[in-house]
């Protein structure tokens, strides 16, 4: 329950007040993996699993520490739980960087809509027009209602504070050294596979997600589906198309083509049917990702009590019927060891 009411909380605290201003305790993360970085560079994949290991296990360590001081302090760990979620989240920036952009574009200001790229994605803006802008903007907001906002709440329900913070922790290293370029090319795989495998759940239910709220922005469930299961693994991410397919379906537009970053490009399969996206899609992004961000806390806010109180309970007897499946030779004191774990005292042979 107290996971439960600091999941509920932390989303309010990022719902009304967005992310923290000043001292950002993920900036503060970000900087002491740059640090770790310097110190454990190598171009192998060995040094890069060495600092994926320490640069997510340290939060992980600290969040399993809380955890277990505030094990019988419902309140405290409440308290807790909600400042780590406000600290996770990012649904609000995402929402209201979509909106500014809309307006942007909508106004014709391309050179003030190129300088505000930047605060959603890596690409390089400077030959842009108001479509790609738009799209790119589009696809940002979809790959990071996941990322920012239903991958942290589902780890947060199924781990509490180590899910949180682990979470956070291997998407900002993945952010940070998990693009292809010749200096991460295999120091930063390990950063990079680690954030697919923690975004395999969380980016597929963001579709799903999506193609359900589609309608509070007017958008057709049916078509979001049918591009959904039609594209989604045409992205060349393993998560990013289950994102993107949605959203594409859901505002009928053509997401997809040729990305330019600093130095490289990419060209991506197209997503959808339809015009390409314009400044009025944003608003409508935007609201899709709110009311994805929603469904998601519900859900997050549910487990803990409904179905993580099965799961519990189920792996507490299982360990219960392991350990009294065990010769009596592990008796302790005439006691097997079962019957110390379910306080029951019944007598067995000390097996000596």
């Amino acid at each position: 329950m107290a996971n439960a009411v600091g999941l509920l909380a932390g989303y309010a605290l990022d719902r009304v007040l967005g992310d923290p201003r000043r001292w950002h305790p993920v900036a503060g993360f970000g900087q002491a993996a740059g640090a770790l970085e310097r110190r454990l560079y190598r171009p192998d994949r060995t040094a890069g699993t060495a600092f994926t290991a320490l640069a997510v296990g340290g939060p992980v360590l600290l969040g399993a520490v809380a955890a277990a001081a505030t094990r019988h302090r419902p309140v405290t760990r409440a308290v807790l739980v909600a400042a780590g979620t406000w600290t996770v989240l990012g649904g609000r920036t995402l929402r209201h960087e979509a909106t500014v952009m809309g307006r942007t574009l909508r106004d014709g200001d391309l050179p003030a809509a190129r300088r505000r790229l930047g605060h959603l994605c890596g690409r390089d803006p400077s030959t842009l027009g108001e479509s790609e802008l738009a799209r790119a903007t589009v696809e940002s907001v979809a790959e990071n209602t996941s990322d920012a906002v239903v991958a942290p709440l589902l780890w947060g329900a199924v781990a509490g504070l180590p899910g949180l913070l682990g979470y956070r922790a291997a998407n900002t290293l993945d952010a940070m050294v998990g693009h292809r370029s010749t200096r991460y090319a295999r120091f930063g795989t390990p950063a990079a596979r680690l954030d697919d495998a923690l975004n395999l759940v969380p980016s597929r239910l963001t579709g799903l997600l999506t193609i359900a709220v589609a309608p509070v922005a007017h958008g057709d469930r049916q078509r979001a589906w049918q591009v959904w299961r039609r594209d989604r693994n045409d992205h060349p991410s393993p998560n990013a198309g289950q994102c993107e397919a949605a959203m594409a379906g859901a505002l009928g537009v053509r997401l997809g083509g040729r990305n330019v970053y600093f130095g490289r490009s990419e060209v991506r399969p197209f997503l959808g049917d339809g015009p390409r996206p314009e400044g009025r899609h944003l608003k409508r992004a935007a609201r899709i990702s709110g009311a994805v961000g929603l469904a998601a806390v519900g859900l997050a806010a549910a487990y803990p009590v409904t179905l993580g109180r099965l799961v519990g309970a189920v792996s507490r007897r299982a360990l219960i019927g392991a350990v009294g499946r065990r010769r009596p030779a592990d008796a302790v004191g005439g006691r097997g060891l079962a019957d110390v774990a379910g306080g029951v005292g019944v007598r067995r042979g000390s097996g000596r």
